[in-house]
C-alpha cells in the first residue's frame, strides 16, 4: 500500500461545466414570506448561486485546499480490498507529539477541519506548549470528496473504523487518539468499541450508543421532552437519505442550485448562526464544501451512508462498554430562530463510556472545528493531554 501525494487540480472543462450548469438552473416558484420555514428561500438561494457562478473563485479555494499535506493510499477491510482514501497528513512539531485522526462528517468534508490542522500539529508556532502537538491526520470519509466511491453494498461506520485503524497503521502510528463530530463521532465511538487497545483515547461531538437496561430518570424525560419538536421537524433529510437516497440523487448530482440548497440549510440550522449562516461562515467557505461535493460527485455515495448505517445498525451487548477513555463537547440548549436540544443526560454517556471530559458548548454547535476553533482545539488539547 504506497502512499502518495495528492493535490487538488479541477479540469478547467469541469469549471465551465459548472458555469453552464448554473446558467440553466430552473427555478421554482415560493409561497409569500416563507423564509427558511419551507427550507432554503429562493431569493438566498439565488443570490449564493450567482456567486458561485460569477464571484466565486475555486482556483483561489483549490490553492487554500493545497496549502495542507495530502495524500492518497489504498487499504483494505473485509468486502472493501484495496480501497482508497485521500487524507491530511500533517506531522507534529514538539518534543513526542500524539497521533490524532480527525473524522468529519455530513453534509461536510475534510475542510471542516482545514483551520486547526496546524494549531493541533504546531502550538508553538501560535505561542502554545509544544508538548500539545499532534501528528494530524483528516481523512475523507469512504465516498466523500476525494476519496474512492463504493460500489458495493455495506460501506459501513464500522467499515470504515477498520480502514482507518488501516490507514493509521500505514503511516506507522500503532497507537493514537481519536475525534469526530457528526458521523466522525460514530466512526470514532466505533474505533473505540472495536480497536480499544489501538486507541488512546476518543473524543465526540455526540452520543451514539445507549447501554442495554439503561433506565430513564427525569433528566432523560426533559432531554426527550426537548427532542420531540426536533425529531418531527428535522429528520427529514435522514429518512430519505436512509430509505431511497438513489431518488433524491439525481437532482443533487444534475444541479448546482439542488446541491448547494441540501447543503446550506443544514449549515444554517445546525450552526449557532442565530438564522444567519454567514454570520458565521462567508459565503467561499460554504461553497468550497459545497464544490467538493459537486466536482467529486459524491453527494450521493455521501448520502448512502444513511442507508448502509440503517441497515447495519450497531447495538451493544448487556454490559458491552466503549473501554477507551472518552471525552464530549457537546451543542448547548438554543432558543431562537434556529433552537437546539442541548446536550444529553451525562449519566446516560457515563453508562457506556468512560467519561472523562464533558463540555457543553457556550458557542458553537454541530461544526465546531470552524464554528468555535479556539475552543475546538483547547478542548482536544485538553482532554489528550494526561492520555499521552
Amino acid at each position: 500500500m504506497a502512499v502518495t501525494p495528492f493535490r487538488i487540480d479541477v479540469p478547467d472543462d469541469e469549471l465551465d461545466g459548472l458555469r453552464a450548469a448554473i446558467a440553466r438552473t430552473r427555478w421554482p416558484d415560493e409561497v409569500d414570506d416563507a423564509g427558511w420555514d419551507y427550507g432554503t428561500p429562493l431569493g438566498y438561494l439565488k443570490e449564493l448561486v450567482a456567486y458561485w457562478g460569477d464571484g466565486f473563485r475555486w482556483r483561489e479555494r483549490e490553492q487554500l485546499l493545497n496549502s495542507l499535506p495530502q495524500f492518497r493510499t489504498t487499504v483494505d477491510a473485509p468486502g472493501f480490498e484495496q480501497f482508497g482514501l485521500h487524507f491530511v497528513h500533517q506531522p507534529g512539531v514538539g518534543p513526542a507529539p500524539l497521533p490524532l485522526v480527525l473524522t468529519h462528517g455530513w453534509p461536510s468534508t475534510y475542510y471542516e477541519y482545514h483551520d486547526v490542522v496546524t494549531r493541533l500539529a504546531n502550538p508553538g508556532a501560535f505561542g502554545d506548549d509544544p508538548a500539545d502537538a499532534f501528528h494530524v491526520v483528516v481523512p475523507s470519509l469512504p465516498g466523500y470528496g476525494f476519496s474512492d466511491i463504493p460500489r458495493q453494498r455495506g460501506m459501513t461506520p464500522r467499515v470504515m473504523a477498520t480502514m482507518f485503524v488501516a490507514l493509521m497503521r500505514e503511516l506507522g502510528y500503532e497507537r493514537f487518539a481519536a475525534a469526530g463530530c457528526d458521523w466522525g463521532a460514530y466512526v470514532t465511538a466505533l474505533l473505540g468499541l472495536d480497536h480499544a487497545d489501538a486507541l488512546a483515547g476518543i473524543h465526540m461531538g455526540m452520543l451514539n450508543f445507549r447501554a442495554v437496561g439503561y433506565e430513564p430518570d427525569a433528566e432523560d424525560a426533559a432531554y426527550s421532552t426537548r427532542a420531540k419538536p426536533w425529531r418531527r421537524d428535522e429528520t427529514g433529510y435522514s429518512t430519505i437519505q436512509g430509505t431511497k437516497p438513489q431518488t433524491l440523487a439525481y437532482g443533487l448530482m444534475d444541479s448546482p442550485a439542488g446541491l448547494a440548497g441540501w447543503i446550506v440549510e443544514k449549515w444554517r440550522r445546525w450552526s449557532d448562526c442565530g438564522g444567519d449562516v454567514q454570520r458565521l461562515f462567508t459565503r467561499d467557505e460554504l461553497l468550497t464544501t459545497i464544490a467538493i461535493y459537486w466536482f467529486t460527485g459524491t453527494i450521493n455515495s455521501a448520502n448512502r451512508l444513511y442507508y448502509e448505517s440503517r441497515q447495519n445498525p450497531v447495538g451493544l451487548a448487556a454490559g458491552e462498554r466503549v473501554r477507551p477513555p472518552a471525552g464530549f463537547l457537546l451543542e448547548r440548549v438554543v432558543d431562537g430562530p434556529t433552537p437546539n436540544i442541548g446536550p444529553p443526560p451525562r449519566r446516560r454517556a457515563e453508562a457506556v463510556y468512560d467519561v472523562q471530559r464533558w463540555t457543553v458548548a457556550d458557542q458553537g454547535l454541530h461544526f465546531p472545528a470552524m464554528e468555535n476553533p479556539d475552543l475546538y482545539v483547547e478542548e482536544l488539547r485538553a482532554f489528550f493531554r494526561p492520555l499521552r
